[in-house]
């Protein structure tokens, strides 16, 4: 472990802060417009408002020993102008392979700028596995130091639910979040309209009925699964599957053609099935010819 070298390297890049100066010195930012959501594959998601910011959540790595890896390479530098990670865990963490304007590493309380505004709201991570192909719980008391239950639970079982409010539309990112938080919660979080919720099928964070009871209590308009695998980008070895099953236990599915889509406000109140699931499938919002080609050429 000691020759892991970890740790922010912003001082490499040569990309600057201009954007953001533009943001700031405009008079005003729009109210409505388009918001458009990209999938990255794993949990990671970038936003884009309508004033042009772009927001990355949960951008992910192979885990630093080198002994397990999830995916065939880590994630490819995005450029954006705010990076989110929703807790401590090698798929949610990877800020540091971003290039970003601003860094919000497991945020508590709010942050606002141009036409966004976020919140994080602290809670725990999901430990209840009795519907996984596995109990990851119990290989990880039985190999490893880690205290996962909460409230004494290390660092990495923490998690912080994301709201990222943008043109009228809230816009929840989940992260690994038990199914069941308290009351206050629920409070912090209120009304939502998309639904970013870690699902797959082999039940890797929760099973199908804990994903639905937080269904159930958000009812948003619109649900995004992420979290699941996808052949060309997570390794077999992760034991994650395809939400394939999930998906036929839901009525109102739009299977979409790639790897981003919009939203706006007037067509989500317009919207009278809900809540309506979009799944990205294999889409992702980056060229995996080139990453897998790069990944060959290092090999």
């Amino acid at each position: 472990m000691t020759r892991i070298n970890e740790g922010l390297n912003t001082w490499r890049f040569k990309s600057n802060h201009n954007h953001m100066i533009d943001l700031q010195r405009a008079a005003a930012t729009p109210a409505g417009g388009t918001v458009e959501l990209a999938y990255f594959a794993s949990s990671a998601f970038r936003i884009a408002t309508p004033a042009g910011l772009t927001v990355l959540i949960d951008p992910w790595r192979n885990f630093p020993h080198g002994k397990w890896d999830w995916y065939f390479a880590d994630i490819p530098r995005a450029a954006v102008d705010i990076a989110i990670s929703t807790h401590a865990h090698f798929d949610h963490d990877a800020l540091h392979l971003i290039d970003a304007n601003v860094l919000l590493d497991r945020l508590i309380g709010t942050y606002q700028f141009a036409d966004v505004t976020i919140t994080g709201i602290a809670d725990k991570h999901a430990i209840n596995f009795s519907e996984a192909v596995y109990d990851a719980g119990k290989l990880i008391e039985a190999f490893s130091d880690a205290r996962i239950a909460p409230p004494d639970n290390h660092r990495s079982w923490d998690n912080c639910i994301i709201l990222v409010e943008t043109a009228g539309i809230r816009i929840l990112h989940w992260g690994d979040n038990r199914p069941n938080p308290p009351a206050e919660v629920w409070d912090a979080i209120g009304p939502v309209d998309i639904a970013l919720l870690p699902v797959d099928d082999s039940r890797h964070v929760m099973g199908f009925a804990a994903t639905q009871s937080i269904i159930d209590r958000l009812q948003p308009r619109i649900v995004v699964p992420h979290h699941y695998y996808i052949w060309d980008v997570v390794q077999r070895q992760s034991t994650l599957q395809l939400c394939e099953e999930w998906l036929t236990t839901q009525s109102n599915v739009r299977r979409l053609d790639g790897p981003a889509t919009t939203y706006t406000r007037a067509a989500l109140d317009a919207l009278t099935d809900t809540p309506r699931i979009d799944f990205f499938g294999d889409h992702v919002a980056f060229d995996k010819a080139a990453w897998h080609a790069a990944i060959k050429a290092q090999s």
